[in-house]
């Protein structure tokens, strides 16, 4: 029977019911084409070749072999292990050991470089404090000297001056010549130079000497009695004649002290600035090597620092 159906879109669709169908269904054979693959459960294990006595022979040379294999293999696998464990060791002992090595020298290179940088400043203290005390009392040592000694040398200078002097001068005196003839009058004049009392006692003592028991026909007697040599006016003269010698060699001995004294005191200033000046330059010298040894010190302790925080954080990386 046939019915037409029609749909939404207005086509046509035969729709074909079957009744009644004369093919009977539970005769309908059922027969599969395809031949199945799938073993029992009960044919898993079994094998033709379960009693071939040559598979068996195979089968056990086979089983032999892999065990030896597997043995021989489990034997180079302890050794290697043993082997590398054995090279593990020995490389974390001698990491170790480097560490500690550089560790050491790192920690003794520091420790040097703080002490010699303590040290080179104890050193600088002492060369500027120690050194400018030396040059202190130097210097007022060697300018008293100085001055003594260009004081004793100015008097010598004086004596030096003021004795020619006086001689001359007393040898202008009427009958000097006879009463202290020669290198008598220097003598006498050297003996008490600076004293003109005395050199005015001698004078007059070797006129006595030489007038006592003398005739007035005589040079010397007219020496002795002449007016102009009176006692009074003889001795005037004399003491003159010395006070002025006196008088030129103070100013000579003036003059050489002070020159004398100018220069010892300009020698012992440039040799003090020139001590001052090598004790600061050794100063700065010190001083700026300990500062470089303290930016070793510190750049090393940084260093140290880092490497020892970095291992720490290895560490505990590790253990977690």
């Amino acid at each position: 029977m046939t019915v037409h159906y029609i749909n939404i879109s207005f086509f046509a669709h035969p729709l074909n019911i079957l009744a009644h169908c004369k093919n009977k269904s539970y005769i309908t054979p059922r027969t599969s084409t395809a031949t199945s693959r799938v073993l029992s459960e009960r044919d898993i294990y079994t094998s033709i070749y379960d009693n071939d006595e040559d598979m068996k022979s195979v089968k056990d040379n086979f089983d032999r072999q892999t065990s030896q294999r597997f043995e021989e293999y489990e034997q180079r696998m302890i050794t290697n292990r043993k082997k590398y464990k054995e090279q593990c060791e020995k490389d974390i002992r001698r990491i170790i050991l480097k560490d500690k090595r550089e560790k050491s020298l790192s920690e003794k290179v520091e420790k040097g470089c703080l002490k010699c940088g303590c040290g080179l400043g104890g050193l600088a203290v002492s060369v500027g404090t120690f050194g400018g005390i030396g040059i202190y009392f130097w210097k007022t040592s060697a300018t008293a000297t100085a001055i003594e000694a260009a004081k004793q040398a100015g008097i010598q200078k004086g004596i030096d001056v003021g004795i020619p002097i006086a001689v001359q001068k007393l040898r202008q005196i009427i009958g000097m010549s006879l009463i202290l003839p020669g290198d008598n009058l220097p003598k006498v004049v050297a003996a008490s130079y600076g004293k003109a009392q005395n050199i005015v006692q001698a004078i007059n003592a070797a006129r006595y000497a030489l007038c006592e028991g003398k005739s007035t026909l005589t040079s010397e007697g007219s020496v002795c009695t002449s007016e102009l040599l009176e006692i009074g006016n003889f001795s005037t003269q004399v003491g003159t004649a010395a006070i002025q010698a006196h008088t030129a060699g103070n100013a000579a001995a003036t003059t050489e002290t002070e020159s004398l004294k100018t220069i010892a005191l300009t020698n012992i200033e440039n040799t003090s600035t020139t001590c001052t000046t090598a004790i600061i330059a050794s100063t700065v010298v010190i001083l700026v090597i300990v500062l470089i040894m303290l930016i070793i010190y510190f750049v090393l302790r940084y260093r140290r620092k880092n490497k020892m925080n970095k291992k720490l954080q290895y560490t505990n990386l590790l253990k977690e």
